[in-house]
Protein backbone atom coordinates (compact mmCIF):
# COMPACT_ATOMS: atom_id res chain seq x y z
CA UNK A 1 0.00 0.00 0.00
CA UNK A 2 0.95 3.46 -0.95
CA UNK A 3 2.20 5.27 2.69
CA UNK A 4 -0.25 8.15 3.03
CA UNK A 5 1.58 11.78 2.44
CA UNK A 6 1.65 14.71 5.17
CA UNK A 7 -1.36 16.10 5.64
CA UNK A 8 0.65 19.07 5.37
CA UNK A 9 2.75 18.40 2.11
CA UNK A 10 -0.80 17.46 0.51
CA UNK A 11 -2.43 20.72 1.67
CA UNK A 12 0.58 23.05 0.24
CA UNK A 13 0.22 21.20 -2.97
CA UNK A 14 -3.36 21.25 -3.34
CA UNK A 15 -3.58 25.23 -1.88
CA UNK A 16 -1.27 25.87 -5.03
CA UNK A 17 -4.16 25.97 -7.14
CA UNK A 18 -5.79 28.95 -5.02
CA UNK A 19 -3.34 31.50 -4.12
CA UNK A 20 -4.96 33.67 -6.50
CA UNK A 21 -6.16 36.45 -6.77
CA UNK A 22 -4.19 37.93 -4.05
CA UNK A 23 -6.47 40.43 -3.11
CA UNK A 24 -8.85 38.69 -1.82
CA UNK A 25 -6.97 36.48 0.32
CA UNK A 26 -5.43 39.95 1.90
CA UNK A 27 -8.77 41.25 2.40
CA UNK A 28 -9.84 37.59 4.08
CA UNK A 29 -6.74 37.46 5.69
CA UNK A 30 -7.07 40.88 7.60
CA UNK A 31 -11.11 40.60 8.45
CA UNK A 32 -10.19 36.83 9.85
CA UNK A 33 -7.34 38.44 12.23
CA UNK A 34 -9.93 41.36 13.33
CA UNK A 35 -12.39 38.78 14.43
CA UNK A 36 -10.40 36.62 15.98
CA UNK A 37 -8.32 39.65 18.08
CA UNK A 38 -12.05 40.76 19.12
CA UNK A 39 -12.97 37.24 20.43
CA UNK A 40 -11.23 38.34 23.95
CA UNK A 41 -12.74 42.00 24.51
CA UNK A 42 -16.15 40.07 25.38
CA UNK A 43 -14.80 38.44 28.54
CA UNK A 44 -12.96 41.45 29.28
CA UNK A 45 -15.65 43.55 29.06
CA UNK A 46 -17.41 41.34 32.05
CA UNK A 47 -14.52 41.99 34.29
CA UNK A 48 -15.27 45.79 34.98
CA UNK A 49 -19.01 45.27 34.53
CA UNK A 50 -19.06 42.71 37.89
CA UNK A 51 -16.32 44.61 39.83
CA UNK A 52 -17.51 47.93 39.49
CA UNK A 53 -20.81 47.77 38.14
CA UNK A 54 -22.53 45.50 40.25
CA UNK A 55 -20.02 45.46 43.37
CA UNK A 56 -19.27 49.06 43.33
CA UNK A 57 -22.15 50.75 41.21
CA UNK A 58 -19.49 52.51 39.52
CA UNK A 59 -19.77 51.48 35.71
CA UNK A 60 -21.03 54.34 33.36
CA UNK A 61 -24.34 52.16 32.00
CA UNK A 62 -23.94 54.17 28.42
CA UNK A 63 -20.83 52.17 28.01
CA UNK A 64 -22.77 48.73 27.61
CA UNK A 65 -24.62 48.95 24.74
CA UNK A 66 -22.13 51.18 22.84
CA UNK A 67 -19.28 48.19 23.47
CA UNK A 68 -21.53 45.61 22.55
CA UNK A 69 -22.82 46.61 19.37
CA UNK A 70 -19.37 48.21 18.40
CA UNK A 71 -18.05 44.67 18.98
CA UNK A 72 -20.44 42.34 17.88
CA UNK A 73 -21.05 45.17 14.11
CA UNK A 74 -17.02 45.08 14.08
CA UNK A 75 -17.05 40.95 14.14
CA UNK A 76 -19.76 41.16 11.36
CA UNK A 77 -18.35 42.82 8.97
CA UNK A 78 -15.25 41.08 9.31
CA UNK A 79 -17.04 37.85 8.92
CA UNK A 80 -19.00 38.62 5.99
CA UNK A 81 -16.13 40.05 4.29
CA UNK A 82 -14.02 37.13 4.76
CA UNK A 83 -16.85 35.26 3.47
CA UNK A 84 -17.38 37.20 0.12
CA UNK A 85 -13.32 37.18 -0.46
CA UNK A 86 -12.87 33.50 0.12
CA UNK A 87 -16.04 32.75 -2.26
CA UNK A 88 -13.84 35.31 -4.84
CA UNK A 89 -10.59 32.91 -4.49
CA UNK A 90 -11.98 29.60 -4.33
CA UNK A 91 -14.23 29.86 -7.09
CA UNK A 92 -11.43 31.44 -8.99
CA UNK A 93 -8.85 28.86 -8.05
CA UNK A 94 -11.84 26.03 -9.29
CA UNK A 95 -12.45 27.68 -12.90
CA UNK A 96 -8.35 27.48 -13.40
CA UNK A 97 -8.09 23.63 -12.19
CA UNK A 98 -11.02 22.55 -14.13
CA UNK A 99 -9.87 24.26 -17.37
CA UNK A 100 -6.29 23.06 -16.35
CA UNK A 101 -7.99 19.07 -16.35
CA UNK A 102 -10.42 19.44 -19.55
CA UNK A 103 -7.45 20.61 -21.02
CA UNK A 104 -5.47 17.93 -20.18
CA UNK A 105 -8.22 15.07 -20.81
CA UNK A 106 -8.41 17.02 -24.73
CA UNK A 107 -4.59 15.74 -25.19
CA UNK A 108 -4.52 12.63 -22.74
CA UNK A 109 -3.00 9.57 -24.11
CA UNK A 110 -5.66 7.15 -25.37
CA UNK A 111 -5.28 4.54 -22.46
CA UNK A 112 -6.62 7.27 -20.22
CA UNK A 113 -10.07 6.38 -21.61
CA UNK A 114 -9.66 2.57 -21.35
CA UNK A 115 -8.45 2.82 -18.18
CA UNK A 116 -11.47 4.87 -16.74
CA UNK A 117 -15.49 5.42 -17.52
CA UNK A 118 -16.54 8.21 -19.03
CA UNK A 119 -18.85 8.69 -15.39
CA UNK A 120 -15.38 8.48 -13.36
CA UNK A 121 -13.79 10.97 -14.94
CA UNK A 122 -17.01 13.38 -15.10
CA UNK A 123 -17.43 13.15 -11.63
CA UNK A 124 -13.92 13.84 -10.95
CA UNK A 125 -14.18 16.98 -13.03
CA UNK A 126 -17.57 18.41 -12.17
CA UNK A 127 -18.14 17.25 -8.68
CA UNK A 128 -15.32 16.20 -6.91
CA UNK A 129 -13.08 18.89 -7.62
CA UNK A 130 -16.20 21.54 -6.52
CA UNK A 131 -16.45 19.82 -3.15
CA UNK A 132 -12.91 19.39 -2.38
CA UNK A 133 -12.28 23.26 -2.88
CA UNK A 134 -15.19 24.14 -1.16
CA UNK A 135 -14.33 21.79 1.49
CA UNK A 136 -10.47 22.42 1.68
CA UNK A 137 -10.95 26.66 1.30
CA UNK A 138 -13.18 26.51 4.39
CA UNK A 139 -11.62 24.32 6.24
CA UNK A 140 -8.07 26.62 6.02
CA UNK A 141 -9.76 29.64 6.79
CA UNK A 142 -11.53 27.95 9.93
CA UNK A 143 -8.10 26.61 10.87
CA UNK A 144 -6.64 30.09 10.59
CA UNK A 145 -9.77 31.53 12.54
CA UNK A 146 -10.05 29.60 15.11
CA UNK A 147 -5.97 28.96 15.72
CA UNK A 148 -5.98 32.80 16.05
CA UNK A 149 -9.36 32.92 17.89
CA UNK A 150 -7.31 30.40 20.07
CA UNK A 151 -3.86 32.54 20.57
CA UNK A 152 -5.76 35.63 21.30
CA UNK A 153 -8.12 33.97 24.21
CA UNK A 154 -4.76 31.91 25.62
CA UNK A 155 -2.79 35.50 25.92
CA UNK A 156 -5.85 37.09 27.28
CA UNK A 157 -6.11 33.97 29.97
CA UNK A 158 -2.11 34.02 30.37
CA UNK A 159 -2.83 37.83 31.15
CA UNK A 160 -5.64 37.36 33.86
CA UNK A 161 -4.05 34.25 35.81
CA UNK A 162 -1.32 32.34 33.82
CA UNK A 163 -0.76 29.68 37.25
CA UNK A 164 -5.11 28.62 35.56
CA UNK A 165 -3.78 28.75 32.19
CA UNK A 166 -1.33 26.09 32.35
CA UNK A 167 -3.87 23.64 33.00
CA UNK A 168 -5.84 25.03 30.16
CA UNK A 169 -2.82 24.29 28.07
CA UNK A 170 -2.73 20.34 28.98
CA UNK A 171 -5.40 19.80 26.44
CA UNK A 172 -3.70 20.82 23.28
CA UNK A 173 -1.33 18.17 23.08
CA UNK A 174 -4.05 15.71 23.66
CA UNK A 175 -6.39 17.32 20.80
CA UNK A 176 -3.34 17.40 18.27
CA UNK A 177 -3.10 13.70 18.87
CA UNK A 178 -6.73 12.70 18.10
CA UNK A 179 -6.78 14.96 15.10
CA UNK A 180 -3.24 13.35 13.54
CA UNK A 181 -5.23 9.25 14.11
CA UNK A 182 -8.20 10.32 12.70
CA UNK A 183 -6.48 12.21 9.90
CA UNK A 184 -5.13 8.83 9.11
CA UNK A 185 -8.44 7.17 9.49
CA UNK A 186 -10.34 9.14 7.56
CA UNK A 187 -7.97 9.08 4.38
CA UNK A 188 -8.15 5.25 3.56
CA UNK A 189 -12.39 5.56 3.96
CA UNK A 190 -11.82 8.53 1.51
CA UNK A 191 -10.17 6.94 -0.94
CA UNK A 192 -12.25 3.83 -0.61
CA UNK A 193 -15.25 6.47 -1.21
CA UNK A 194 -14.37 7.78 -4.05
CA UNK A 195 -14.20 4.21 -5.45
CA UNK A 196 -17.47 2.78 -4.72
CA UNK A 197 -19.24 6.20 -6.04
CA UNK A 198 -17.26 5.59 -9.46
CA UNK A 199 -18.29 2.19 -9.36
CA UNK A 200 -22.08 3.04 -8.69
CA UNK A 201 -22.00 5.86 -11.40
CA UNK A 202 -20.76 3.42 -13.39
CA UNK A 203 -23.69 1.20 -13.03
CA UNK A 204 -25.69 4.54 -13.54
CA UNK A 205 -24.52 5.18 -17.10
CA UNK A 206 -24.64 1.66 -17.85
CA UNK A 207 -28.42 1.46 -17.47
CA UNK A 208 -29.08 4.83 -19.41
CA UNK A 209 -26.88 3.87 -22.19
CA UNK A 210 -28.19 0.12 -22.75
CA UNK A 211 -31.70 0.35 -21.54
CA UNK A 212 -32.85 -0.98 -24.72
CA UNK A 213 -30.77 -4.44 -24.12
CA UNK A 214 -31.38 -3.98 -20.92
CA UNK A 215 -35.20 -4.32 -21.19
CA UNK A 216 -35.19 -6.84 -23.78
CA UNK A 217 -33.62 -8.94 -22.14
CA UNK A 218 -35.03 -8.30 -19.03
CA UNK A 219 -31.82 -7.98 -17.03
CA UNK A 220 -33.57 -5.05 -15.17
CA UNK A 221 -33.53 -7.43 -11.80
CA UNK A 222 -30.09 -8.21 -12.10
CA UNK A 223 -29.39 -4.23 -12.34
CA UNK A 224 -31.16 -3.41 -9.78
CA UNK A 225 -29.11 -5.96 -7.66
CA UNK A 226 -25.73 -4.56 -8.63
CA UNK A 227 -26.83 -1.15 -7.99
CA UNK A 228 -28.30 -2.52 -3.92
CA UNK A 229 -24.49 -4.10 -3.39
CA UNK A 230 -22.76 -1.12 -4.36
CA UNK A 231 -25.32 1.23 -2.46
CA UNK A 232 -25.07 -0.71 0.36
CA UNK A 233 -20.98 -0.59 0.25
CA UNK A 234 -21.26 2.99 0.16
CA UNK A 235 -23.27 2.97 3.17
CA UNK A 236 -21.29 1.29 5.18
CA UNK A 237 -18.24 3.53 4.28
CA UNK A 238 -20.29 6.32 4.89
CA UNK A 239 -21.25 5.17 8.35
CA UNK A 240 -17.48 4.58 9.21
CA UNK A 241 -16.81 7.80 8.15
CA UNK A 242 -19.50 9.28 10.47
CA UNK A 243 -18.21 7.37 13.03
CA UNK A 244 -14.80 8.31 12.53
CA UNK A 245 -16.14 12.16 12.19
CA UNK A 246 -18.07 12.17 15.40
CA UNK A 247 -15.65 10.57 17.71
CA UNK A 248 -13.71 13.39 18.08
CA UNK A 249 -16.06 15.68 19.86
CA UNK A 250 -17.11 13.77 22.93
CA UNK A 251 -13.31 13.20 23.50
CA UNK A 252 -12.99 16.92 23.39
CA UNK A 253 -15.59 17.97 25.60
CA UNK A 254 -13.75 15.38 28.38
CA UNK A 255 -10.74 16.81 27.99
CA UNK A 256 -12.49 20.02 28.33
CA UNK A 257 -14.73 19.08 31.22
CA UNK A 258 -11.34 17.52 32.72
CA UNK A 259 -9.49 21.17 32.63
CA UNK A 260 -12.50 22.84 33.61
CA UNK A 261 -13.13 20.94 36.92
CA UNK A 262 -9.59 21.81 37.63
CA UNK A 263 -9.55 25.57 36.57
CA UNK A 264 -12.51 26.17 39.21
CA UNK A 265 -11.11 24.00 42.09
CA UNK A 266 -7.84 25.75 41.65
CA UNK A 267 -9.52 29.09 41.43
CA UNK A 268 -11.49 28.61 44.13
CA UNK A 269 -8.24 28.24 46.10
CA UNK A 270 -6.61 30.95 44.80
CA UNK A 271 -9.59 33.06 46.27
CA UNK A 272 -8.70 32.46 49.48
CA UNK A 273 -5.42 33.06 49.18
CA UNK A 274 -4.86 35.82 47.21
CA UNK A 275 -8.11 37.28 46.80
CA UNK A 276 -9.29 36.78 43.48
CA UNK A 277 -12.37 39.23 42.04
CA UNK A 278 -15.43 37.58 41.55
CA UNK A 279 -15.15 39.79 38.05
CA UNK A 280 -11.76 38.21 37.30
CA UNK A 281 -12.69 34.82 37.66
CA UNK A 282 -16.04 35.34 35.64
CA UNK A 283 -13.99 36.72 32.65
CA UNK A 284 -10.86 33.77 33.12
CA UNK A 285 -14.09 31.14 33.15
CA UNK A 286 -15.85 32.87 30.39
CA UNK A 287 -12.64 32.84 28.18
CA UNK A 288 -11.83 29.62 28.99
CA UNK A 289 -15.39 28.15 28.11
CA UNK A 290 -14.54 30.59 24.82
CA UNK A 291 -12.18 27.99 24.13
CA UNK A 292 -14.50 24.85 23.91
CA UNK A 293 -15.59 26.28 20.32
CA UNK A 294 -12.31 27.20 18.46
CA UNK A 295 -10.86 23.72 20.15
CA UNK A 296 -14.10 21.74 18.88
CA UNK A 297 -13.98 23.15 15.72
CA UNK A 298 -10.21 22.69 15.52
CA UNK A 299 -10.53 18.71 16.16
CA UNK A 300 -13.55 18.39 13.62
CA UNK A 301 -11.58 19.78 10.69
CA UNK A 302 -9.45 16.67 9.79
CA UNK A 303 -12.59 14.85 8.69
CA UNK A 304 -14.07 18.13 5.88
CA UNK A 305 -10.05 19.09 5.28
CA UNK A 306 -8.97 15.55 4.38
CA UNK A 307 -12.01 14.83 1.76
CA UNK A 308 -11.75 17.86 0.58
CA UNK A 309 -8.02 17.04 0.09
CA UNK A 310 -8.74 13.52 -1.49
CA UNK A 311 -11.00 14.95 -3.60
CA UNK A 312 -8.95 17.21 -5.33
CA UNK A 313 -6.41 14.77 -5.43
CA UNK A 314 -8.39 13.12 -8.08
CA UNK A 315 -7.91 15.60 -10.20
CA UNK A 316 -4.23 16.66 -9.66
CA UNK A 317 -3.45 12.86 -10.45
CA UNK A 318 -5.61 13.74 -13.54
CA UNK A 319 -3.38 16.46 -14.30
CA UNK A 320 0.44 15.34 -12.97
CA UNK A 321 -0.06 11.33 -13.99
CA UNK A 322 -2.20 11.40 -17.09
CA UNK A 323 0.57 11.43 -20.05
CA UNK A 324 -0.12 13.06 -23.08
CA UNK A 325 -0.31 11.96 -26.75
CA UNK A 326 3.13 12.15 -28.46
CA UNK A 327 3.93 13.83 -32.30
CA UNK A 328 6.39 15.10 -34.32
CA UNK A 329 7.24 18.35 -35.75
CA UNK A 330 6.53 17.94 -38.97
CA UNK A 331 3.34 20.02 -40.70
CA UNK A 332 1.90 20.33 -43.67
CA UNK A 333 -1.80 22.32 -45.04
CA UNK A 334 -3.45 19.76 -47.02
CA UNK A 335 -1.38 16.74 -47.95
CA UNK A 336 -0.86 14.98 -51.25
CA UNK A 337 -2.73 11.76 -49.38
CA UNK A 338 -0.10 9.27 -50.36
CA UNK A 339 -0.43 6.32 -47.78
CA UNK A 340 2.14 3.76 -47.53
CA UNK A 341 2.39 0.83 -44.38
CA UNK A 342 5.52 -1.22 -44.26
CA UNK A 343 5.19 -4.29 -42.91
CA UNK A 344 2.98 -3.10 -39.91
CA UNK A 345 2.12 -5.44 -37.15
CA UNK A 346 -0.39 -4.26 -34.26
CA UNK A 347 -1.12 -6.32 -30.62
CA UNK A 348 -3.35 -4.78 -28.26
CA UNK A 349 -1.98 -7.06 -25.80
CA UNK A 350 0.83 -9.12 -24.96
CA UNK A 351 -1.16 -12.13 -24.61
CA UNK A 352 -3.76 -11.46 -27.29
CA UNK A 353 -3.06 -12.53 -31.11
CA UNK A 354 -2.29 -9.70 -33.77
CA UNK A 355 -4.78 -7.44 -34.54
CA UNK A 356 -2.98 -6.71 -37.80
CA UNK A 357 -0.07 -8.84 -39.19
CA UNK A 358 2.76 -7.78 -41.55
CA UNK A 359 0.40 -5.27 -43.77
CA UNK A 360 1.51 -3.90 -46.34
CA UNK A 361 -0.33 -1.46 -47.82
CA UNK A 362 0.52 1.70 -51.22
CA UNK A 363 -2.07 4.12 -51.64
CA UNK A 364 -1.63 6.42 -54.30
CA UNK A 365 -3.14 9.87 -53.89
CA UNK A 366 -6.64 9.95 -54.91
CA UNK A 367 -6.97 6.29 -55.08
CA UNK A 368 -9.98 4.28 -53.41
CA UNK A 369 -9.39 1.37 -51.92
CA UNK A 370 -11.88 -0.80 -50.02
CA UNK A 371 -11.28 -3.14 -47.25
CA UNK A 372 -13.09 -6.24 -46.51
CA UNK A 373 -13.73 -9.11 -44.27
CA UNK A 374 -15.10 -10.86 -41.66
CA UNK A 375 -15.27 -9.30 -37.80
CA UNK A 376 -12.25 -8.86 -36.04
CA UNK A 377 -10.30 -9.19 -39.72
CA UNK A 378 -8.50 -5.88 -38.87
CA UNK A 379 -10.40 -3.18 -41.10
CA UNK A 380 -11.39 -0.80 -38.34
CA UNK A 381 -8.06 -1.68 -36.61
CA UNK A 382 -5.69 -0.69 -39.85
CA UNK A 383 -7.81 2.47 -39.88
CA UNK A 384 -7.44 3.47 -36.58
CA UNK A 385 -3.54 3.03 -37.32
CA UNK A 386 -3.77 6.37 -39.79
CA UNK A 387 -5.76 8.48 -37.63
CA UNK A 388 -2.67 7.46 -34.79
CA UNK A 389 -5.90 6.42 -32.37
CA UNK A 390 -3.51 3.00 -32.16
CA UNK A 391 0.15 2.45 -32.21
CA UNK A 392 1.86 -0.15 -33.99
CA UNK A 393 3.95 -2.63 -32.34
CA UNK A 394 6.52 -3.28 -35.84
CA UNK A 395 6.69 -1.60 -39.36
CA UNK A 396 6.62 2.05 -40.07
CA UNK A 397 3.48 3.87 -41.74
CA UNK A 398 4.05 6.91 -43.55
CA UNK A 399 1.76 9.89 -44.75
CA UNK A 400 3.35 11.60 -48.23
CA UNK A 401 6.69 9.92 -46.95
CA UNK A 402 6.68 11.53 -43.33
CA UNK A 403 6.28 8.86 -41.09
CA UNK A 404 3.23 9.35 -38.69
CA UNK A 405 5.59 9.42 -35.62
CA UNK A 406 7.19 12.23 -37.24
CA UNK A 407 4.07 14.42 -38.02
CA UNK A 408 2.40 17.33 -35.68
CA UNK A 409 -0.72 15.36 -34.53
CA UNK A 410 -3.09 18.19 -34.94
CA UNK A 411 -1.48 18.65 -38.89
CA UNK A 412 -1.82 14.63 -39.42
CA UNK A 413 -5.03 14.38 -38.31
CA UNK A 414 -6.60 17.68 -40.21
CA UNK A 415 -5.27 15.51 -43.12
CA UNK A 416 -8.10 12.89 -42.64
CA UNK A 417 -12.29 12.99 -42.64
CA UNK A 418 -14.25 10.38 -41.02
CA UNK A 419 -17.73 9.29 -41.66
CA UNK A 420 -18.40 5.75 -39.78
CA UNK A 421 -21.54 4.19 -38.56
CA UNK A 422 -21.53 5.31 -34.61
CA UNK A 423 -21.99 9.04 -35.30
CA UNK A 424 -21.35 11.08 -32.40
CA UNK A 425 -23.19 14.80 -32.47
CA UNK A 426 -22.69 17.10 -29.23
CA UNK A 427 -25.18 18.80 -27.80
CA UNK A 428 -24.97 22.53 -29.93
CA UNK A 429 -25.86 23.91 -32.74
CA UNK A 430 -26.14 22.22 -36.48
CA UNK A 431 -23.62 25.06 -37.70
CA UNK A 432 -21.02 23.79 -34.90
CA UNK A 433 -21.44 20.25 -35.23
CA UNK A 434 -20.98 20.46 -39.22
CA UNK A 435 -18.33 23.00 -38.89
CA UNK A 436 -16.67 20.66 -35.50
CA UNK A 437 -13.68 22.39 -34.48
CA UNK A 438 -13.83 25.40 -37.03
CA UNK A 439 -15.29 28.55 -36.86
CA UNK A 440 -18.63 27.94 -38.68
CA UNK A 441 -19.43 29.72 -41.94
CA UNK A 442 -23.35 30.16 -42.98
CA UNK A 443 -22.63 29.85 -46.29
CA UNK A 444 -20.43 27.14 -46.57
CA UNK A 445 -22.17 24.92 -44.24
CA UNK A 446 -25.70 25.18 -45.95
CA UNK A 447 -23.75 24.11 -49.36
CA UNK A 448 -22.51 21.11 -47.29
CA UNK A 449 -25.89 19.83 -46.24
CA UNK A 450 -27.60 20.45 -48.98
CA UNK A 451 -24.36 17.96 -50.74
CA UNK A 452 -25.35 15.66 -47.76
CA UNK A 453 -29.19 15.65 -49.17
CA UNK A 454 -30.31 17.22 -46.04
CA UNK A 455 -31.87 20.54 -47.61
CA UNK A 456 -35.22 19.40 -46.39
CA UNK A 457 -34.34 18.89 -43.43
CA UNK A 458 -32.54 22.02 -42.70
CA UNK A 459 -36.10 23.53 -44.00
CA UNK A 460 -38.08 22.16 -41.70
CA UNK A 461 -35.57 23.42 -38.48
CA UNK A 462 -37.36 26.33 -36.63
CA UNK A 463 -33.73 28.28 -36.44
CA UNK A 464 -32.38 27.11 -39.43
CA UNK A 465 -28.53 25.69 -39.15
CA UNK A 466 -28.77 27.58 -35.62
CA UNK A 467 -30.95 24.99 -34.14
CA UNK A 468 -29.70 23.53 -31.31
CA UNK A 469 -29.84 19.12 -31.73
CA UNK A 470 -29.78 17.94 -28.71
CA UNK A 471 -28.09 15.34 -26.52
CA UNK A 472 -26.32 12.93 -29.32
CA UNK A 473 -28.75 14.65 -31.97
CA UNK A 474 -31.54 12.04 -30.74
CA UNK A 475 -34.42 13.62 -32.91
CA UNK A 476 -32.27 12.07 -36.01
CA UNK A 477 -33.19 9.40 -37.97
CA UNK A 478 -30.06 7.27 -38.95
CA UNK A 479 -29.68 8.05 -42.37
CA UNK A 480 -29.92 11.56 -41.19
CA UNK A 481 -26.99 10.74 -38.63
CA UNK A 482 -25.01 9.75 -41.33
CA UNK A 483 -25.72 12.72 -43.85
CA UNK A 484 -24.74 14.81 -41.03
CA UNK A 485 -21.29 12.91 -40.50
CA UNK A 486 -20.60 13.36 -44.39
CA UNK A 487 -21.61 17.08 -44.16
CA UNK A 488 -19.08 17.17 -41.85
CA UNK A 489 -16.54 15.35 -43.54
CA UNK A 490 -16.88 17.98 -46.61
CA UNK A 491 -17.02 20.92 -44.45
CA UNK A 492 -13.88 19.66 -43.74
CA UNK A 493 -12.32 18.82 -47.16
CA UNK A 494 -10.01 17.27 -45.75
CA UNK A 495 -7.60 15.14 -48.73
CA UNK A 496 -7.79 11.73 -47.21
CA UNK A 497 -11.46 10.31 -46.68
CA UNK A 498 -12.33 7.17 -44.34
CA UNK A 499 -15.44 5.60 -43.96
CA UNK A 500 -15.84 2.98 -41.91
CA UNK A 501 -19.14 1.05 -42.24
CA UNK A 502 -20.90 4.33 -43.60
CA UNK A 503 -24.16 2.51 -44.18
CA UNK A 504 -24.02 -0.56 -42.56
CA UNK A 505 -27.09 0.95 -40.51
CA UNK A 506 -29.51 2.45 -43.08
CA UNK A 507 -32.68 1.73 -45.04
CA UNK A 508 -32.54 1.15 -48.78
CA UNK A 509 -33.90 4.73 -49.72
CA UNK A 510 -31.45 6.36 -47.03
CA UNK A 511 -28.72 4.04 -48.04
CA UNK A 512 -29.48 5.77 -51.65
CA UNK A 513 -28.95 9.11 -50.51
CA UNK A 514 -26.36 8.76 -48.03
CA UNK A 515 -24.25 7.00 -51.50
CA UNK A 516 -25.07 9.84 -53.41
CA UNK A 517 -23.50 12.16 -51.22
CA UNK A 518 -20.42 9.90 -50.83
CA UNK A 519 -20.06 9.78 -54.08
CA UNK A 520 -19.52 13.83 -54.23
CA UNK A 521 -17.76 13.19 -51.01
CA UNK A 522 -15.08 11.18 -52.56
CA UNK A 523 -14.11 13.25 -55.51
CA UNK A 524 -10.38 13.96 -55.90
CA UNK A 525 -9.71 12.17 -52.22
CA UNK A 526 -7.51 9.33 -51.41
CA UNK A 527 -10.20 7.45 -49.68
CA UNK A 528 -10.46 4.32 -47.82
CA UNK A 529 -13.50 2.30 -47.73
CA UNK A 530 -14.55 -0.51 -44.91
CA UNK A 531 -17.43 -2.21 -45.50
CA UNK A 532 -19.59 -5.62 -44.55
CA UNK A 533 -22.31 -5.02 -47.79
CA UNK A 534 -19.94 -5.95 -50.87
CA UNK A 535 -22.79 -3.77 -53.36
CA UNK A 536 -21.05 -0.95 -51.91
CA UNK A 537 -17.63 -1.45 -52.78
CA UNK A 538 -17.52 -2.36 -56.77
CA UNK A 539 -16.44 0.78 -57.60
CA UNK A 540 -13.32 0.80 -55.70
CA UNK A 541 -9.77 1.17 -57.47
CA UNK A 542 -8.83 -1.86 -55.49
CA UNK A 543 -10.56 -4.02 -52.99
CA UNK A 544 -8.21 -5.57 -50.15
CA UNK A 545 -9.12 -8.90 -48.47
CA UNK A 546 -8.60 -9.34 -44.77
CA UNK A 547 -8.62 -12.30 -42.73
CA UNK A 548 -7.34 -12.60 -39.17
CA UNK A 549 -5.38 -9.43 -39.57
CA UNK A 550 -3.34 -10.44 -42.94
CA UNK A 551 -3.89 -9.30 -46.31
CA UNK A 552 -5.04 -12.15 -48.21
CA UNK A 553 -5.77 -11.32 -51.30
CA UNK A 554 -6.12 -7.62 -53.74
CA UNK A 555 -7.60 -6.28 -56.71
CA UNK A 556 -10.34 -4.89 -58.38
CA UNK A 557 -14.01 -6.21 -58.21
CA UNK A 558 -13.63 -8.08 -61.29
CA UNK A 559 -10.03 -9.52 -61.17
CA UNK A 560 -11.10 -10.93 -57.21
CA UNK A 561 -14.00 -12.30 -58.69
CA UNK A 562 -12.04 -14.18 -61.21
CA UNK A 563 -9.30 -15.26 -58.67
CA UNK A 564 -12.42 -17.56 -57.56
CA UNK A 565 -10.79 -16.64 -53.68
CA UNK A 566 -11.67 -15.46 -50.43
CA UNK A 567 -13.74 -12.20 -52.00
CA UNK A 568 -15.56 -14.78 -54.80
CA UNK A 569 -16.87 -16.95 -51.96
CA UNK A 570 -17.99 -13.34 -50.04
CA UNK A 571 -19.66 -12.19 -53.02
CA UNK A 572 -21.59 -15.03 -53.88
CA UNK A 573 -22.94 -15.70 -50.07
CA UNK A 574 -23.58 -11.80 -50.15
CA UNK A 575 -25.72 -12.75 -53.79
CA UNK A 576 -27.20 -15.07 -52.23
CA UNK A 577 -28.00 -13.63 -48.43
CA UNK A 578 -26.47 -15.37 -46.88
CA UNK A 579 -23.63 -12.88 -46.08
CA UNK A 580 -25.11 -8.92 -46.02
Amino acid sequence: MTPQPRIRHRLIRAFAHFTQPISAWVVAFVCVVLVSVTEPLIPALLKPLLDKGFAQNDFPVWQVPISLIGIFGLRGLGVFLSQVAMAKATNHGLIQLRMKMFARLQNADLALFKQQTASALGNTLVFEVQNGALLMVSSVMSLVRDSLTLIALVAYLLYLNWQLSLIVALLFPAVAWLMKALSKRLYQITRDTQKATDELAYVVEETALAYREIRLHQAQTMQIGRFETLAKTLQRLAMKTAVASSSMTPMTQILSAIALSGVISVALMQSQQTGMTVGGFAAFVTAMLMLIAPIKHLSEITGPLTRGLAALERGFELIENTALETGGSHQSVRARGHIELDNISVKYQPDMPWALHHINLNIQPGETVALVGTSGSGKSTLANVLLRFVGINEGKVSLDGTPLEAWDLQSLRHQFALVSQNVVVLNDSLAANVALGQTPDKQRVIECLNAAHLGDYLAGLPQHIHTMVGHNASTLSGGQRQRLAIARALYKDAPVLILDEATSALDNESERLVQDALQSLQKNRTTLVIAHRLTTIQYADRIIVMEEGSIVEQGTHQQLLQAQGAYAVMYKLSQSGVLS
